[in-house]
């Protein structure tokens, strides 16, 4: 696929998508759904608040390069809104949009919009403002996976660390636990 198709691929899955998968670059980051909007050739995430969680790493720089003064990058994949079929993933700079600054005022009445059931409706900007960040991931022209070249891992992930265990020992009954060496009985 060329890269004027892969553009214009990318431009209409996202507009059309309301949800796509977020993975910060580096090892040991998990993908995350996040709703997104679609403005100006990037993706712009709201996270924190009462809003969505961000995606785990986002914002670091790629493998711990902060030191180094690299920018951070992740990986952006979108799905098909009909099929539910991954489309097309592709790399993103990742970088946070001000409050006040000229991209958050753009950006705003597009949030505005594509966010469902707001809890505070009109006041909802006052609140982003205040409690959450902006992300915008803009495509960085590094294409990993299209139609034409789909992935061939897994994509599988472990899961994430728990407390919860799964051996237990035997439940106590009224007679006690049943013995192997009783002779039969």
């Amino acid at each position: 696929m060329d890269a004027a198709a892969t553009e214009a691929l990318i431009d209409e899955a996202a507009k059309k998508s309301g949800l796509v998968w977020v993975r910060a670059a580096g090892r040991h980051h998990r993908e995350q759904a996040v709703w997104h909007v679609w403005h100006e050739g990037a993706f712009f995430v709201l996270t924190g608040g009462l809003e969505q969680p961000a995606p785990d790493g986002l914002g670091d720089a790629s493998d711990g390069a902060a030191a180094g003064g690299e920018d951070a990058h992740a990986f952006v994949s979108v799905v098909s809104k009909d099929k539910g079929s991954r489309l097309v993933t592709v790399e993103t700079l990742v970088e946070i949009a001000e409050p006040g600054s000229e991209v958050w005022d753009e950006v705003l009445p597009a949030l505005q919009s594509k966010r469902l059931n707001l809890p505070d409706g009109d006041a909802a900007p006052q609140r982003w403002a205040r409690e959450c960040t902006l992300w915008r991931l803009t495509p960085t022209g590094t294409v990993t996976e299209t139609p034409d070249e789909p992935s061939t891992s897994s994509h599988a992930a472990e899961p994430p660390p728990s407390p919860g265990r799964s051996r237990v020992p035997r439940p106590l009954h009224l007679r006690g636990r049943p013995s192997r060496n009783r002779g039969g009985r």
